[in-house]
């Protein structure tokens, strides 16, 4: 992989990171044999920067355990202030020192204001922001600051002029290219010699896997021989002011294809026959897609026990793959997987309107208000009896369902 160079750090970073949100899962927990033969064969092969976040599970402690000896030091580390836990000063300098001692680090590389728009900036501005940068960095606890934007992109702009920044973490995807941030806001940061970090390059996962049959059918006739994924990171590494794309990986599948367009993509490489491809593709999706939701789980957890993501993309399934009729696998998916047939009831009918998640939505959705499209879509009335009956003489119906789906 070619390294891109922030120019306010002068650090070359690789233009292929490593998101450490989704690392894989042995019940319940990190499973460490598995995420650390995943993250050291990154690094191996180039990756030089890992992001992590305060919220992210256990994420942080698995990196301080397993980036030890001359994996340590073979890589740089981000990590998040969660700005919606600061009640008070004396909060942000607690939560450092407890990241700290998680990673196992004296300093930290990347340090980024987690989840912000003004309004948040704003609050965390009164509560002793600068001076706890000043102080963190004056202590070495920290080496370059940031922060994670999830704003309107009016608001972009302001945030970036409103200290001297040496890093930004944004949402950038060829679905989302003017959302948030947008395509100029990353070329404004990017002027003021930004580095630009790329979260969501997949919107997780939509843009990866199973498309509806008329994108597919776009992308072959493009391309046989190229993934979605490919499609999908070749675009944003494509744009020169982009330093780094972050991807969740959690398989090693996933990380040696990621690696391949890493290695693969330089920036303004992309022909225009390529992007209109993207394009077209865009637009099919634009036509289908009900909900804008990239299932990153920022909303989580309901107080109601709603699992607000997984209700949305199955929703958005239906729609994407045409999936029409009574019995579709969406309606087999939402009773299997939060209607209860299953496992402890998650549905979207369980949201009583409480507005929780509101604030912590990246996309800035009106989650409830969505909650009851899904909720009247797929449950309708005596939605508990009907998953009563199912539970009870239903699930051989399910089990020959999935095998016959393949799933």
């Amino acid at each position: 992989m070619k390294n891109r160079l922030i120019q306010k750090t002068g650090e070359e970073l690789s233009p292929l990171g490593f998101g450490a949100m989704r690392l894989p899962q042995k019940n319940g927990k990190i499973d460490y044999e598995k995420a650390r033969e995943q993250i050291y064969y990154a690094i191996d092969n180039g990756v030089n920067v890992i992001d992590t976040a305060y919220i992210y599970g256990n994420s942080e402690k698995f990196l301080g355990d397993v980036l030890t000896g001359e994996y340590k030091d073979k890589v740089k580390i981000i990590t998040k202030l969660p700005a919606f836990q600061i009640r008070k000063r004396e909060d942000m300098d607690s939560i450092l020192d407890d990241q700290l001692k998680r990673l196992k680090r004296d300093c930290i590389d990347y340090y980024l204001i987690h989840s912000v728009d003004l309004k948040t900036m704003n609050k965390l501005l009164k509560k002793g922001l600068i001076e706890f940068i000043g102080d963190a960095k004056a202590a070495g606890k920290i080496k370059h600051i940031g922060f994670s934007y999830h704003g309107a992109k009016e608001e972009f702009e302001i945030l970036i002029d409103g200290y001297d920044w040496d890093v930004v973490m944004v949402q950038y995807n060829y679905f989302d290219e003017n959302v948030q941030a947008s395509r100029d806001g990353i070329e404004y940061a990017a002027s003021k010699g930004i580095g630009v970090f790329v979260m969501e390059p997949l919107k997780g996962g939509i843009l990866a896997g199973k498309m509806p049959e008329e994108a597919e059918e776009i992308f072959k006739q493009a391309n046989p021989n190229k993934s979605n994924a490919e499609w999908a990171l070749e675009w944003v590494l494509n744009n020169r002011n982009v330093t780094t794309v972050f991807s969740g990986m959690n398989s090693m599948e996933q990380i040696k294809e990621n690696l391949k367009v890493a290695n693969n993509t330089e920036a303004l490489s992309m022909s225009l026959e390529d992007m209109e491809t993207i394009e077209l593709v865009k637009r099919v999706i634009s036509r289908l897609l009900k909900i804008n939701c990239s299932t990153c789980g920022y909303c989580m957890p309901c107080p109601r026990g709603v699992n607000i993501p997984e209700c949305m993309k199955i929703y958005n399934e239906k729609y994407l793959f045409n999936q029409k009729g009574f019995i579709s696998p969406s309606l087999f998916d939402y009773y299997q997987y939060v209607g209860g047939a299953m496992n402890k009831p998650r549905n979207a009918g369980r949201c009583n309107g409480c507005g929780k998640c509101l604030r912590k939505c990246p996309q800035k959705l009106d989650i409830p208000k969505e909650l009851k499209k899904v909720e009247k879509e797929f449950e309708g009335h005596f939605f508990g009896l009907k998953v009563g009956f199912i539970t009870k003489i239903g699930m051989p119906i399910f089990t020959m369902f999935n095998k016959i789906m393949g799933r």
